[in-house]
Formats: structure tokens, C-alpha cells, sequence
């Protein structure tokens, strides 16, 4: 090397030096770094960190190493403004040929990057050992940042998904919802468990929840892993889906246990309605067969004063299934009420619109002026004698309707004086 190049290669390993001695300055300040210094570590947080805390201290002695052999450089050149011959071998030496040898406790037990134990002497360049002080610091950065990463994003949000456990445990517990009574409770413990691990977890071992982004080469490439976070919070929300539909039950609790004492009073109602018709129609009506009515449903009256228990006793969360299931089962009761009445007087609606039939055509027959027909006043008194007499046979009485209807029928058709041509025109 002549003088200008010995110069030039002086500035260019003094901004080096300059440049990885604020990185490693940077890094000692890192939050991260005192953090992972000061915790109780765990698992492959433990590990790796034990190794990197070697890193590190193989770094600073490769930066002592480094920044003395650069000092000696430096007042060689400055013994004299013009170099001789020798000087200019010797610079050359110092600053390409591997000037720098490495020994003894600076080294002992120190890691390399291929994870074996490094050699108890080595020699390295100036230029190699910055490459090796980059690839140590990249390495010993990316574990710092990761943790950092890690304990800035998870800790915060246990705690703030934890908070809103303690108001939802308080919330449930007012509503009946317990471990042992409720699975929601259950799952609230369940829930809790998992919070208290996972925190303790994330603090003593951050590195088990970081994703490395796949071919990223810069420090702390990746991501905080979530998951188990996530999964939690999804099941408070489940949880508290749960209470606040509790919740509405017990604000309309009272509400529906009257709808549902309406419905099925109604349904009862109907079922003796029911009775009664079905015993004045095998009073009234003859050859009919009327089906059975039943009386009211004992099992829907058991659970619904066993829903007012319920009530009584703020047990919403037993409540809220029995009440969904009972009104479906009222308003069943009451459509087969409905229906039992329905099928009873069948036999009664018949005979009523028989009835009016007769008496329509009776009016129309008047209207006509041939009321005082003699075959229709005959026809006409034994169908009324039929429908209004008990007990009426139905089938007969249908007969009689019909027998009238067609002598009205006949007696209506005006009578023409001679044979009417049905030819039609040509």
C-alpha cells in the first residue's frame, strides 16, 4: 500500500469503528436487553438468551481487539508525514493481513454462529473482524427486538382482556352464573386459568410466542404469536353473549311468565269450552261421533310454576332455557285446544248452515210470491222439524234440506204455453 491508500484505509476502519461503536452502545441502552437481564427467564428464552449474553461479551471483546489495533495503526502513521518503505509494509500488514490474534478468557466458552465453541485463539483481519462484530450484533439484535416486540404487545392486552374478565366474572356471579352451576361459569374459570398462564408465560419466556417472518434477514423480523390470546378473548365473547342474554331474561322475566300464563289460561279456556260443546252435541246431534277433548296439560302447569321458582330465586340462568322451551309448548297447547274445538262442534256448524240454507230458500220462494205453495209448506215444516228438534239426525236432515231445495227449485222454473223449439236457429 502506498501512503494514500494507508490513509484512505484508515478513514474508512475509523467510520466503521465509529459506526458498530454506536450500535453497540444502542444496544446495551435497549430496553429489551435490560429487560431480558433482569427477568427470571424460562424455556427457549432461558436458552437462547444464554447464548447471546456470550454474543454479546464476545462482541465487546472483538470491539476492544479491533479499536487496539486501530490505535496502533494510527500512531504508526502518525510517526512521520513521509513513510518509508518499511513503514508502508508494516501499515500494510496491520491494516489487510490478520493483525488481530484473540486469546484466553476473551474467547473461553464464547459461542460461534454455527452454534459449536469457539477456538481458544484466533487471528482475523480488520475487515473480518467487522464482518464478524455485524453478523454477532445482527444475531444478538434480532433476539433483543423479538422479546421486546413480545413483551410490548402481549402483556398490555392480557392484562386489559383480564380487566374485562374480573367485570364479567362479577356480572355473571349476580346472575347466577357459576362454576359447578352454569357451563358459562365453568368457562369462566377455564378462562381465567388460561390468562393467569399465558401471562406468566409470555413474562419468563417471551421467545415461545414470536413468529419469525420466513427469508427476513433484518433484526426482529416476525411477529408476537397471538393465538392462545385470541382464542381467550373469543371465549369470553362467547361468555358474555351468554350473560347478556341472561341479562334480558331477567329484565323480561315477569313480562313473559304473564304472556305465558295467558296463553295456556287461554288454552285451558278453549279445553272447557271444548267439554261443554262436546256434551251438547251428543245432546243435540244424533249418529255423530264426537272425538274426546282432553283436559289441560298438568306438565306445562308443573314447569311453569317451576320458571316462577325460578324467578323467585334469581336463578336467570336456568330460567332463560326453561322459558324459550315453555313458550314454543303454550302456544302448541293452544293450537290443540283450538283444534279439540274445533273438530267438537263441527257437528253444530253443520246443522247451523243447514239451517240457513233452508231459510234462504224459504226467503227466496217468498220473494217469488209462492210461499203459500202446499208442496213446499210441506217439504219446507218437515225439514224445519228435522233441524230444530233433538236430538237431530244430521244425514236425515240433510235430505229433507235437499228435498226442498229442488221442489223450489222445480216450482220456480217458469212454465212456458206450447212445445219450445230446441233446434236453435240455422
Amino acid at each position: 500500500m502506498d501512503r494514500d491508500e494507508v490513509d484512505r484505509a484508515l478513514a474508512r476502519l475509523g467510520a466503521e469503528h465509529e459506526a458498530v461503536e454506536t450500535s453497540l452502545l444502542a444496544l446495551q441502552d435497549h430496553a429489551g436487553r435490560r429487560l431480558l437481564e433482569g427477568a427470571g427467564l424460562t424455556g427457549v428464552t432461558k436458552e437462547r438468551w444464554a447464548s447471546t449474553e456470550q454474543s454479546i461479551s464476545l462482541l465487546w471483546a472483538y470491539f476492544d481487539a479491533y479499536t487496539a489495533a486501530l490505535e496502533s495503526a494510527r500512531e504508526l502513521r502518525a510517526r512521520r508525514r513521509w513513510l518509508g518503505r518499511e513503514d508502508l509494509v508494516e501499515l500494510t500488514e496491520r491494516l489487510r493481513g490478520e493483525s488481530v490474534t484473540l486469546s484466553g478468557a476473551a474467547l473461553h466458552s464464547a459461542p460461534t454462529l454455527a452454534g459449536g465453541p469457539a477456538r481458544l485463539t484466533e487471528r482475523f483481519t480488520l475487515g473480518e473482524l467487522v464482518n464478524r462484530m455485524n453478523e454477532l450484533y445482527a444475531h444478538s439484535l434480532d433476539l433483543v427486538v423479538a422479546a421486546d416486540a413480545v413483551w410490548s404487545a402481549l402483556p398490555a392486552r392480557i392484562d386489559l382482556l383480564a380487566a374485562e374478565l374480573h367485570r364479567t366474572r362479577g356480572l355473571a356471579h349476580s346472575v347466577g352464573v357459576r362454576p359447578g352451576e352454569h357451563p358459562s361459569g365453568d368457562d369462566l374459570e377455564s378462562i381465567t386459568a388460561e390468562l393467569t398462564g399465558l401471562r406468566a408465560q409470555v413474562i419468563s419466556d417471551p421467545l415461545a410466542f414470536w413468529v419469525s417472518a420466513p427469508g427476513s434477514s433484518a433484526p426482529g423480523g416476525g411477529r408476537p404469536d397471538t393465538g392462545r390470546y385470541d382464542r381467550a378473548a373469543r371465549a369470553l365473547e362467547d361468555v358474555r353473549r351468554e350473560i347478556d342474554a341472561v341479562l334480558t331474561v331477567r329484565q323480561d322475566a315477569e313480562q313473559r311468565l304473564a304472556r305465558l300464563r295467558d296463553v295456556l289460561s287461554r288454552a285451558d279456556r278453549t279445553l272447557a269450552e271444548a267439554r261443554s260443546a262436546r256434551g251438547e252435541v251428543l245432546a243435540k246431534i244424533a249418529a255423530s261421533e264426537v272425538p274426546a277433548v282432553s283436559g289441560p296439560s298438568i306438565a306445562l302447569q308443573e314447569q311453569l310454576a317451576t320458571a316462577a321458582e325460578y324467578r323467585r330465586h334469581a336463578q336467570w340462568h336456568r330460567l332463560s332455557p326453561l322459558l324459550e322451551s315453555l313458550e314454543q309448548k303454550a302456544e302448541d297447547e293452544l293450537l290443540r285446544a283450538r283444534e279439540s274445538l274445533t273438530a267438537v262442534t263441527a257437528p253444530l256448524a253443520v246443522r247451523a248452515e243447514l239451517r240457513g240454507r233452508l231459510d234462504a230458500y224459504k226467503a227466496k220462494v217468498a220473494r217469488h210470491g209462492m210461499a203459500e205453495d202446499p208442496l213446499l209448506i210441506e217439504r219446507y215444516d218437515a225439514a224445519r222439524r228435522m233441524l230444530w228438534s233433538a236430538p237431530c239426525d244430521l244425514r236425515v236432515a240433510e235430505e229433507a234440506v235437499l228435498r226442498y231445495q229442488r221442489a223450489a227449485a222445480d216450482a220456480l222454473v217458469p212454465r212456458h204455453p206450447g212445445p219450445v223449439d230446441q233446434r236453435g236457429e240455422s
